[in-house]
């Protein structure tokens, strides 16, 4: 018995290590498996270092997060650094490597009903459950005395959204006047201030005209600039791949910096709001899940498994602009040609916001129900519309839906005193929003993948 005993143990002993070579080789091998890593001990490193464990002060927890948030910083600094060129190279590649002007208009007007319908269908989800179950009577909040603390929580939040003043668009009233130098200034008529300004939609709007006029000209006279686009495209997404070594890490200082700052005391107290937004995102989910099985002939199942770590970097990065690569990357494997996910992926990263229209909505109806403010038929109506073209202009970078809420809502009257609150659990639902904007955007390549008339990508079956 002792000689079975004792061959036994070193047996199991390298069996043991053998499972754990191949568990590392297995995560190593798959960033999605990295990320969720990164996100459940970030999670755990948040609730340790927490003020509300008492073992590091408010101060000291602050300048930790920021330390351990580096990492993520430079991530999306790196993916920062090319996104124009490669949104740019990407849209002009898309529109030029359509076969035929009827097959460039196909793609088009069909992805742009798709934006424009699921966005209306999120906004109005949003409105329906924020009137359904009201999350904003459950707190009471006095306009009159909570006024000053609250604009100075906003203001010293230390967070890039709070340097939005809450009285910036407060005293401009909504006039449907401003429609047309609203429209006549997306033209980038300095594309170069535009490109050092950061302004996406007018480098997407710039990449449109460009890329159209390319495919107009004689293939050969455009082809050294197209040529040009390709090598730059190639470069940019080789500093993209180097970013993406990073990405573990930088989840893991996100998440920690996340719990670190909100605690999970303060999320629980907001249940009912953050619990009204995640529905509607689900809801909004379950609608691209179907879109995908009905229209696009493709198993839900199939979509999530393909799409999961793209969607996982996305919560975590909270950036759809940021992990464009990725999704396009993802597109191939599903299927979609060259043709069609150059051009919808850059444009979904940009216009396709149908979780922001959505959490805007139950955001703007939760500060309206807080302080009291009934909207009418005509204004919710309104609003919606509103929503559905201030989300559809939003660049896909983390905290801009802050500042076109903060617009939207002063437009409409509505006081701001409450932004303090939906600012505390915001990082949170920017995460899952920006999941779903992310989902749709490969839903629609799903959908538009036979528009271009080419076959399935060989990837498609990996």
């Amino acid at each position: 018995m002792a000689d079975i005993s004792g061959t036994a143990g070193p047996e199991q002993t390298i069996r043991v290590q053998r499972q754990r070579l191949r568990l590392r080789a297995w995560v190593r091998s798959r960033l999605w498996a990295q990320v969720v890593a990164g996100m459940l001990a970030g999670l755990a490193a948040g609730v340790v270092l927490s003020p509300d464990m008492g073992i590091l002060s408010p101060v000291v927890s602050e300048d930790l997060g920021r330390w351990l948030a580096l990492p993520a910083q430079i991530f999306l600094g790196l993916i920062a650094m090319v996104l124009v060129p490669l949104i740019f190279a990407s849209i002009v590649g898309g529109l030029t490597g359509a076969r035929s002007g009827a097959e460039l208009k196909s793609i088009g007007a069909r992805f742009a009903v798709f934006v424009v319908l699921t966005t209306v269908a999120a906004a109005t989800t949003g409105v329906m459950l924020a009137n359904w179950l009201k999350p904003g009577e459950q707190i009471v909040l006095s306009v009159g005395s909570a006024s000053e603390e609250s604009r100075a929580d906003v203001d010293g939040g230390g967070t890039a959204v709070a340097t939005v003043g809450v009285n910036d668009t407060a005293g401009s009233p909504f006039s449907e006047m401003k429609g047309p130098d609203i429209i006549a200034g997306l033209l980038p008529t300095n594309p170069m201030a535009s490109i050092a300004q950061g302004d996406m939609l007018a480098v997407v709007v710039l990449a449109l005209l460009l890329g159209l006029a390319a495919a107009q000209v004689d293939r050969a006279k455009v082809e050294p600039f197209l040529q040009l686009l390709d090598a730059l495209l190639s470069v940019s997404m080789t500093i993209v791949k180097w970013a993406m070594f990073l990405a573990p890490f930088a989840v893991f200082g996100l998440m920690a910096q996340l719990v670190m700052r909100i605690g999970l005391e303060t999320l629980v107290g907001l249940s009912a709001y953050v619990g009204t937004v995640l529905l509607g995102l689900v809801i909004l989910m379950t609608l691209y899940l179907f879109i995908v099985t009905v229209a696009g002939r493709l198993s839900p199942v199939r979509f999530l498994t393909t799409a999961g770590g793209t969607l996982l970097l996305a919560f975590s990065t909270s950036s759809s602009s940021a992990i464009m690569p990725m999704s396009m990357a993802t597109a191939q494997r599903l299927g979609v040609p060259s043709a069609v996910r150059n051009l919808v992926v850059p444009l979904g990263a940009t216009m396709n916001m149908a979780g922001t229209a959505l959490y805007q909505s139950v955001a703007i109806l939760f500060l309206a129900q807080m302080a009291g403010v009934d909207l009418s038929m005509s204004q919710t109506i309104l609003l919606v519309a509103t929503l559905v073209a201030a989300s559809i202009g939003a660049p896909g970078t983390p905290g801009v839906s802050i500042a076109i809420l903060i617009s939207v809502a002063g437009n409409y009257g509505i006081p701001l005193e409450g932004m303090v609150i939906v600012l505390g659990v915001d990082r949170l639902l920017d995460m899952s929003r920006t999941t779903v904007n992310v989902a749709g955007d490969l839903a629609a390549c799903v959908v538009l993948r036979n528009a271009a008339g080419e076959e399935p990508d060989v990837a498609a079956a990996v």
